[in-house]
């Protein structure tokens, strides 16, 4: 019988170790290049974890509990995905596009709209300052306003912002499911268990992701306002980072794996 507490304890580390996988952090360090505070990469890390942990868990359980078996040229598809995803992700990063649609679909930063608010603190108190640009609005609300931050955070982040990671970590999750779920298969032999496992795995992997989002995100927030000519290096240094390791992914898979070859050979990692 295997032990509640090793299984809780193994796939916890062994998921905080997988969300520093290469792919992973760089994928997830030109999303958080645009944050303005580390809380929100952090944010970002755990959307990221979560919808790396939705796929894990649903690809994983499938092949634990009904014994599905991906094709080799599937799964070098599945893999191939996260590649273009980082070629992607660099090349908006690169061309500005990435920051040009987060401006443009962050509340807080949309001129389009005809009132936005913001709040700041005066002698203790949290006061909403709203105002507009068509026409000028300008009014104070209620200064007792006890702001919720985790609420603020999602407000602030923007629908963009918060589908943008969940979609990367589904991608990253179909890559990496069927070698977490044969992993599994080897060491523990009861599928309950095994699924089990599969979820604190996945848990992990939002604990680690989180934390790694917040200490790379801790440069690009301290440099934004007061390094304006750093700040723009690291975001180039993450894009090109992000399509170059996309660019030897993809090589890898299409060609040394060969994906569109007759024969592809694929060994889940």
């Amino acid at each position: 019988m295997v032990n509640l507490a090793a299984v809780i304890g193994l796939g916890f580390v062994l998921g905080v170790r997988h969300a520093t996988d290469p792919d992973h952090v760089i994928a997830v360090s030109t999303i958080v290049s645009r944050q303005r505070s580390i809380r929100q990469a952090g944010v970002i890390g755990v959307l990221w974890g979560v919808g790396h942990t939705i796929t894990i868990f649903c690809v994983g359980a499938a092949i634990i509990l009904f014994n599905v078996v991906i094709p080799p040229r599937i799964g070098l598809a599945m893999e191939l995905a996260v590649g273009m995803m980082l070629i992607l992700l660099g090349i908006l990063n690169l061309t500005g596009i990435t920051q040009r649609i987060t401006h443009r679909h962050t509340p807080d930063h949309s001129h389009d709209s005809v009132v936005h608010s913001h709040r700041h603190t005066h002698d203790g108190l949290v006061h909403e300052h709203i105002h507009g640009h068509r026409p000028e609005v300008h009014m104070h609300l209620d200064p007792r306003v006890d702001a919720n931050p985790d609420r603020s955070i999602l407000r602030r982040l923007g629908l963009y912002q918060f589908l943008r990671p969940l979609a990367v970590g589904l991608v990253h999750g179909l890559a990496g499911s069927a070698a977490v779920a044969l992993l599994v298969l080897a060491e523990i032999r009861d599928p309950r268990w095994a699924v089990g496992y599969l979820l604190v795995f996945g848990i992990g992997t939002i604990a680690g992701m989180m934390l790694i989002t917040m200490m790379i995100g801790a440069p690009f927030a301290y440099t934004r306002g007061r390094f304006a000519p750093f700040n723009r290096g690291l975001g180039i240094a993450s894009g090109l980072l992000s399509l170059a390791f996309g660019l030897f992914i993809t090589f890898q898979i299409a060609i040394s794996d060969g994906l569109f070859a007759s024969h592809p050979h694929w060994t889940p990692r």
